[in-house]
């Protein structure tokens, strides 16, 4: 029975030390779906706030810089947990180190929703970097080994599927509730709080004896990648920072750019606009998934550029079209970038460095994701959002070129 069965759950080191007890375990399927639920949460938590920073601004008076630096903490926070933490999974389980991190992200969706000012804000933003921070890479590892080992494409799709829903859904829904909901400030995080813990309920019941664990218990070490992996790893990570730094301009600056350099003052529009970027990764996604890690790359790379060249030309003509098709040709290299990276990683990595490896590569993308996010906002506050907008298509057009470079000079058994 792939639904749940009443299986006994050994006292092994592989499953974090538990206490031996029968109770009801998941079956591959709804624990393979159960993961994909807290990869989805990572982008979902992420882009929670994408609608409220201009409130936020209005409300308490802040600065670009103050409104950025909120979005950069949650990255901050996500290397500072990859940082300590990045290999945990693979010493006390995927369980263990999903639940705790979906217990941190549930605290910051509750300080949103009842925060009195902007240091709970802040706060939550940390909280929620952190449950992210544990979670990422142990919900990547655990897809890919839920889907078998033998289908690293399909695990890479699937994760990206699952963040590309959490993604829209958090726009969308953040988006209705914001504009025509009451309290246009929390309601969207007291959903999310809901969410959170249906997911972390149904997460106790996954295996606690999951493939790729080491024995003994947790103990801090650094990141390592296997001397075999540098070279998948360092093209990875390149896709890694141009698709998680588009983060930084649809996220961080999306809602402020379509309110003050197009002109929408609809949350509920603005919100559906920005979801373009994620409803396009499920069927590039697809495509992805056919294509070779080498090919998925370089076309990724050159959507890229593409797609920030339309982005500056969209917020020079003030044009909400242009902008939409900017979004959606962003969306449509992201999933690129992030199959193709994750493709090369999935066939590449062991599975008792799994975990590990895919933290470090989280890291790269998230520390990139916040370093822009806090330039952006300093140069958007002292001389304007345009300008802001325009070096950050820079940045990532230039990221993306040396990605292109690197999978173009990938050898053919490495992708």
């Amino acid at each position: 029975m792939e639904g749940t069965t009443a299986l006994p759950i050994s006292n092994d080191p592989d499953a974090g030390g538990s206490p031996k007890r029968a109770g009801v375990v998941l079956g591959r399927r709804a624990s393979l779906a159960v993961s994909a639920g807290v990869a989805g949460h990572t982008l979902w938590t992420s882009a929670a706030p994408a609608l409220t920073y201009r409130l936020y601004a209005q409300e308490w008076h802040l600065t670009y810089t103050a409104t950025t630096g909120i979005f950069a903490v949650y990255p901050i926070a996500v290397v500072a947990m990859l940082v300590g933490f990045g290999g945990v999974s693979d010493q006390i389980g995927r369980r263990a180190a999903m639940l705790v991190g979906l217990g941190a992200s549930l605290v910051g969706a509750v300080l949103f929703a009842v925060a009195p000012d902007v240091w709970w804000v802040f706060a939550g933003r940390a909280f929620m970097g952190v449950g992210v921070g544990l979670s990422v890479g142990p919900s990547s590892a655990a897809i890919l080994e839920f889907c078998s080992d033998q289908n690293a494409k399909r695990a890479a799709s699937l994760t990206m599927t699952a963040q590309a829903g959490g993604f829209a859904a958090a726009l969308l829904v953040g988006g209705a509730l914001t504009e025509y909901g009451p309290w246009p400030t929390r309601l969207c995080f007291w959903v999310l709080a809901v969410l959170l813990t249906a997911l972390t309920i149904a997460m106790w019941f996954l295996p606690r004896h999951m493939a790729g664990v080491v024995k003994g218990g947790w103990a801090p070490r650094t990141h390592f990648v296997p001397k075999d992996m540098r070279r998948a790893f360092a093209t990875a990570s390149a896709a890694m920072m141009a698709a998680y730094t588009f983060g930084v301009l649809v996220l961080s600056l999306g809602g402020q750019v379509e309110h003050d350099l197009i002109g929408s003052s609809n949350a509920l529009l603005n919100g559906a606009v920005m979801a373009l970027f994620p409803i396009v990764l499920g069927p590039v996604g697809i495509v992805a998934k056919v294509l070779s890690s080498r090919i998925a790359l370089s076309i990724g790379s050159v959507a890229s550029v593409l797609g920030m060249g339309l982005l500056a030309l969209a917020v020079g003509r003030h044009d909400l079209f242009i902008y939409f098709v900017a979004t959606a040709t962003a969306g449509a290299a992201y999933s690129l970038l992030f199959v193709g990276g994750l493709g090369l990683i999935n066939a590449a990595g062991a599975p008792h460095h799994r975990g590990a490896v895919f933290s470090a590569l989280y890291l790269v993308g998230y520390l990139s994701m916040g370093a822009l996010a806090l330039v952006l906002g300093i140069v958007a506050t002292a001389w304007g959002l345009g300008l802001a907008v325009d070096l950050g298509a820079a940045a990532i057009a230039m990221t993306s070129i040396a990605t292109l470079v690197l999978a173009a000079t990938t050898r053919k058994g490495e992708s």
